[in-house]
């Protein structure tokens, strides 16, 4: 990147929603590549999103392909510019998918998805090199205009996390220690030249 085109992207801002609650994401279940629906609830979370999204003027909308993150995106008002990208896919949990941490801790008492070997899925390894493309892709949206940009990416949990860890540090494992709630609003952006979090697990008003 030349010093304009970082100049430029450094002006930008990129919005991180996570999507409204489901079964699973109620009960702790691990939940990667499994479709699983909004409830009636995570509904009533996603069109609450609307009011403080529309505040804004997003010049690109992102989203992962499961249902929960493209129904979140539609409520939340923004289904009409939206893009869906294969990267933005939850962390796969291979044989653990479907399952409680509790309930995998009965036969593997320090298993942890930031560190223990997920048999059939993604390590940690692999997720971090696809956030860290992720990254490079919106850094170069970003740089795309002189002025300032804001983009919205909607996606999960765990790979949120994974994605602000790989912004602030290039570092998958730095988002272990970035919670995050259904229907939230993060923003990722800049301190002068620094990549930084900017706000973090906001809920709008009646996402609770």
């Amino acid at each position: 990147m030349s010093v304009d085109t970082k100049a430029s992207a450094a002006s930008g801002e990129v919005w991180l929603i996570r999507h409204g609650e489901t079964e699973w994401s109620r009960s702790g279940q691990h939940t990667g590549r499994t479709d699983i629906a909004l409830t009636d609830h995570g509904r009533a979370q996603a069109r609450a999103l609307a009011k403080p999204l529309a505040l804004q003027r997003f010049d690109a909308v992102l989203a992962s392909p499961m249902s929960r993150a493209i129904e979140t995106c539609q409520l939340a008002g923004l289904s009409d510019e939206m893009m869906v990208s294969a990267d933005l896919h939850e962390w796969d949990y291979g044989i653990y998918e479907g399952r409680t941490t509790v309930d995998i801790r009965k036969t593997e008492p320090d298993w942890s998805v930031w560190h223990s070997l997920i048999p059939h899925g993604e390590s940690l390894t692999q997720v971090e090199a696809r956030a860290r493309g992720v990254v490079a892709s919106l850094l170069a949206m970003l740089a795309q205009s002189s002025s300032a940009r804001r983009i919205a990416v909607f996606s999960h949990a765990h790979f949120l996390r994974v994605l602000a860890g790989c912004w602030i540090g290039n570092s998958a494992a730095l988002g272990a220690h970035l919670y995050l709630d259904t229907a939230t609003l993060s923003v990722l952006g800049f301190d002068r030249e620094n990549r930084a979090i900017r706000r973090w697990n906001s809920q709008p008003e009646g996402c609770a």
